[in-house]
């Protein structure tokens, strides 16, 4: 193609929408993605089946040190505006029930392929190129330091403003550039942290970056007990003193994940401890009691049963009760029932640490919004732009992240 308008580093979500919605306006854009395909996060997600937005898009689902900052780019292309896109390739969706009734979370009921060539074919229409297994060697913004610059040999000839390239397929300028290249979130998909490596040397701010949404680890008893409950999972609400969540938790070979624990994850700092209401609907104390009353000469973990898997009752009986497991409930002291009542509706769990970037399914922190025009995403160096995960504005799980790439991306194919 001819020099292009605009560079867009990372073909995923945000690059491919920032790339059609600046293409679609008469810029010339090229995508530069390091894969060897575009899109991979989006293949992966939602289990194949891409939950792509959330009918309840709102601030309050997004984390940033700025709560505020996300409310424009979401405000100006919507849930609804992404739903419109989909239909108009007429892929059929569906909102994922849970066991809290209707969720907000959108799937495809088919694939997450459609998502990906939906975009792709909106990318191809407008003219859009996209150059893949291609590493970004250096970035400079300026003519002189181009042609300062050692590692230029064979580059374009650099005039005026603008950004400068060097690529493992070539040198490229533009006037405009776009980091979407995500966080350091499943690195076998393509995350890396080049986007913060580019913000970094352009003298944005960064924010400190960990794992978000993941899975917790255990070391210890706890561990060797998630290990024996692999794959038994209840509705519970997780909850720490900054954040609740009412949903599954699954035990794991390697801790504690489901919905509930990667939600709660984005809230929590390693040391910290969590707690699970493993009976949120119930007044434990008073259950336990009208059972002792009703059937005093039944177990405890008889009537357990009907309300927790039998294989964690039976952990839990190990863990708060082996004295008085075989004792009838007639014979259970008062002061133990509320022990064990109190322990239902508030186990505190110590989690060693999480799984890490290897699963995460966002990274946390970024690049600092301080540092970047809410409307446009532009930085404080005139003509770069950062969007999607690599900025400091994280959602919650079921939607929201896809929703803050769309929008932060469309926020900035608008301007460029």
């Amino acid at each position: 193609m001819e020099t292009p308008d605009l560079i867009v580093i990372g073909a995923g979500a945000a690059g491919l929408m920032c790339a059609m919605t600046a293409a679609n306006r008469g810029r010339r854009v090229l995508i530069i993605e390091r894969s060897n395909k575009p899109g991979k996060k989006i293949l992966m997600s939602g289990g194949g089946r891409c939950n792509f937005t959330n009918l309840h898009v709102a601030p309050d689902r997004f984390l940033s040190s700025n709560p505020h900052f996300c409310k424009s780019a979401l405000s100006r292309y919507t849930q609804w505006d992404f739903i419109s896109l989909v239909e108009k390739h007429g892929i059929e969706y569906f909102e994922k029930e849970t066991v809290n009734g209707l969720s907000g979370q959108l799937f495809c009921r088919q694939s997450s392929k459609l998502i990906l060539s939906m975009l792709m074919e909106e990318c191809r229409q407008a003219g859009v190129e996209i150059m893949l297994n291609c590493e970004i060697e250096a970035v400079v913004h300026s003519s002189a330091e181009w042609a300062n610059s050692a590692s230029t040999v064979g580059a374009v000839s650099a005039s005026g403003p603008g950004f400068y390239l060097k690529t493992s397929l070539g040198n490229f300028s533009c006037e405009s550039l776009v980091v979407a290249a995500g966080g350091l979130s499943v690195p076998s998909l393509g995350g890396s942290g080049i986007g913060y490596e580019l913000a970094e040397s352009f003298g944005l701010r960064l924010l400190p970056r960990s794992a978000g949404l993941v899975p917790f680890t255990f070391t210890d008893s706890m561990h060797a007990m998630c290990e024996r409950l692999s794959g038994v999972s209840i509705e519970s609400v997780l909850f720490n003193d900054r954040q609740s969540f009412r949903e599954d938790i699954l035990f794991t070979h390697r801790g504690l994940s489901g919905p509930a624990a990667l939600q709660l994850s984005s809230y929590w700092s390693p040391g910290e401890s969590i707690n699970a209401s493993l009976l949120p609907d119930q007044n434990v104390m008073e259950f336990l009691l009208n059972w002792k009353q009703q059937h005093p000469k039944t177990l405890l973990r008889t009537h357990l049963d009907h309300l927790i898997p039998r294989k964690l009752v039976l952990e839990l009986e190990n863990l708060w009760w082996p004295e008085l497991a075989e004792t009838a409930l007639a014979e259970w002291p008062n002061v133990w029932l509320e022990a064990i009542a109190q322990k239902l509706e508030s186990w505190t769990l110590k989690p060693a640490g999480t799984e890490g970037y290897r699963t995460a399914e966002v990274t946390l922190g970024g690049v600092d919004t301080r540092d970047l025009s809410s409307k446009t995403m532009e930085s404080t160096t005139p003509g770069l732009f950062f969007i999607g995960e690599v900025v400091d504005v994280t959602g919650h799980l079921g939607g929201f992240n896809f929703q803050w790439a769309w929008s932060s991306a469309y926020a900035a194919g608008q301007s460029v």
